[in-house]
């Protein structure tokens, strides 16, 4: 161990700051793997709702341009009996 007051105090200092910097780096790791998942993540929703609205305006135009089937009309007095109309 050095005996000298200045090198005393830098080998006290050492493990205290590598620590330090060994948790700055790995926070700093976390941090950035957070907010690239968030951004890759709102970049899928934003394709998923791009999707979903093209989706609904294709099925839109596609309803409205061939009317839905009728279904038969049942007669009022006895249930489950159709009409024929």
């Amino acid at each position: 161990m050095p005996q000298d007051f200045l090198s005393n105090a830098i080998y006290s200092v050492t493990p205290t700051i590598l620590v330090g910097l060994i948790f700055w780096f790995i926070m700093r790791a976390i941090i950035r793997a957070d907010r690239t998942e968030r951004k890759v993540h709102a970049d899928i929703e934003a394709q998923e709702r791009t999707k979903a609205a093209r989706w609904s305006l294709e099925n839109r135009a596609s309803d409205s341009a061939t009317p839905a089937p009728r279904e038969p009309a049942t007669d009022v007095n006895t249930p489950g009996v159709s009409r024929g109309v």
